[in-house]
């Protein structure tokens, strides 16, 4: 049994190998840079390409890039796959993989997480452990289900107009569910709070400081874990493009601060998600510890 993902997933490479979850990238675009997600170098690339003010944007993978990941995950023993894929509200990723696994080796069940980033990484993480437990596909495919129905994300940026400009946020006049551009007046003094909700991003609120924005993240992720079912443990992801002290904070009060806390972590943002968020991003995602009893 082998899960399969994409880079918008948010694992380093040392976490996604341990799970053994196998991650098919993105390509990264901007001018005449074309990379994979994750490459060596593409990272500073694409800071390269936004200081000189290149269009930054990103695409699906080609199906035979999943195609490869699914004979590998054959080779490997593998005698079936669940691929789980960022929603298929923002990308076209999840139907990449569809048309991939109707010509896989084994059989490929595709299902879209719903969300992205930290979120995704979790439902991703809880099919893993299902897969590791022994469980059939269909009890995989159910456990990354019942994550994704459960995962709270929440995530804070400089500005949406990058989502805007992508069509990864649909624009509003900010009120609330509703993604407002930025007003250039406000840019230097505002932080907008977002938040992934049944595959679409929307808007909690706009404050002034980097400060107020991780104590609204922090409420917001507690808040969705009280929700979570009674007696299971909440494992907390805190995600970041260049704010490491401030994704180390926030981890540090949700551990301290949450009921029952599982496991915490910190992770650097995937380099697609940078290139549509912008240049500065703080997240945290939510969701039940694996039940693998």
């Amino acid at each position: 049994m082998a899960v399969v993902t994409d880079s918008t997933a948010s694992m380093a490479a040392g976490v996604a190998a341990s799970a053994g979850v196998i991650v098919v990238p993105l390509r990264l675009l901007a001018g005449e840079l074309v990379a994979d997600d994750g490459a060596a170098g593409a990272a500073e690339a694409i800071e390269a390409a936004a200081a000189r003010g290149d269009r930054l944007t990103t695409a699906r993978p080609a199906p035979a890039a999943f195609e490869a990941a699914y004979r590998t995950a054959a080779g490997a023993g593998a005698r079936a796959v669940v691929s789980v894929h960022l929603s298929g509200l923002l990308s076209g990723t999840v139907s990449s993989a569809a048309l991939a696994a109707a010509a896989a080796p084994i059989p490929v069940r595709v299902l879209d997480a719903r969300t992205i980033g930290s979120g995704l990484g979790l439902v991703v993480l809880a099919a893993a452990a299902a897969a590791r437990a022994g469980r059939s596909p269909d009890a995989v495919a159910s456990a990354a289900g019942a994550c994704a129905d459960q995962v709270g994300s929440f995530f804070a940026v400089d500005s949406p107009d990058a989502l805007l400009a992508g069509g990864r946020a649909a624009a509003g006049q900010g009120g609330h569910g509703q993604v407002a551009p930025g007003d250039p007046d406000q840019r230097l003094v505002s932080r907008t709070v977002l938040r992934i909700s049944a595959g679409r991003i929307a808007t909690v609120d706009r404050v002034r400081t980097w400060a107020a924005a991780a104590t609204l993240l922090a409420e917001s992720a507690t808040e969705h874990a009280a929700g979570l079912p009674a007696g299971c443990a909440t494992d907390v992801v805190v995600e970041h493009v260049a704010g490491t002290r401030r994704a180390s904070a926030l981890a540090g009060q949700l551990a301290a601060g949450l009921a029952r806390s599982g496991r915490v972590s910190v992770v650097t943002a995937g380099t697609a998600i940078r290139v549509h968020a912008g240049p500065g991003v703080l997240g945290v995602s939510v969701a039940p510890s694996p039940d693998v009893g």
